[in-house]
């Protein structure tokens, strides 16, 4: 990857930081995007310091659609090819947006529309390099609609779909769209809640979704076992899985 710039978006979370180390130790550049510039830019010294690779901090904030399109050409002009890792998104629970449409509404805004509105904004740059890759955190709660997470998972349900097409676009210029689809991550959106099978670290995560990148997939779950669980939970009949808990 060396000669690479990752472009990570939503670069705070310990996910995006664990893949911005992963590909910098491959010898690629980082820019760090998200709302808090102080934060990133401490970050990115840090990655300098322990990668020699160069990352710097920019401010991107994922609702702001009508800012998106200069977002992105302050990117080409700090980069000659780019990559993309998009990572932002919010989770209230279930219980927290049938109270406050108000979260839902953000958590739609956040995970949906704005990941719509960067990544049509930067369809063209990728075409226009004619290679890269755009790798996108998805979500096994997207795969099929649960009692415990049905909102948030129609957010990622809904991204799941858009990849889909952006994969037909962009295959046509060589550049590929992977879905990620994490299972349990250990990190701080999901402190609190029960204990759940199957965690993952964002460090395991980041290795084994760079390794996805290498192999050229298009979607894929981390860690692998969430494949075989997601196959069942969604061949199970609709008249049966309505009345389970989970």
């Amino acid at each position: 990857m060396t000669g690479d710039t990752w472009l990570i978006l939503g670069g705070s979370s310990s996910v995006a930081r664990a893949f911005a180390f992963e590909v910098a130790l491959q010898g690629a550049d980082v820019l760090l995007a998200g709302r808090d510039t102080e934060d990133l830019a401490r970050t990115a010294a840090d990655l300098t310091i322990r990668t020699g690779r160069e990352a710097r901090a920019l401010e991107f904030d994922a609702t702001a659609y009508d800012t998106h399109a200069q977002f992105v050409e302050t990117c080409r002009g700090m980069a000659e090819r780019l990559d993309i890792f998009l990572a932002f998104g919010i989770m209230p629970s279930q219980e927290e947006t049938d109270r406050d449409f108000g979260l839902a509404k953000a958590m739609v805004e956040t995970n949906y529309l704005g990941a719509v509105s960067i990544l049509d904004r930067l369809a063209p740059v990728m075409e226009a390099q004619g290679r890269g890759h755009v790798v996108v955190l998805g979500s096994v709660a997207g795969d099929r609609g649960r009692l415990r997470n049905y909102l948030y998972g129609s957010t990622k349900a809904a991204l799941h779909t858009y990849l889909e097409g952006l994969r037909a676009r962009l295959y046509r210029s060589g550049v590929q769209v992977l879905t990620i689809k994490p299972g349990v991550l250990d990190t701080a959106m999901t402190w609190g809640l029960p204990r759940l099978p199957f965690p993952a670290t964002p460090e395991v995560f980041a290795r084994a979704t760079l390794a996805h990148v290498k192999r050229g997939r298009e979607i894929a779950y981390v860690p692998g076992i969430w494949r075989l669980i997601m196959l069942v939970i969604r061949s199970i009949p609709e008249r049966f899985f309505k009345r389970t808990d989970i």
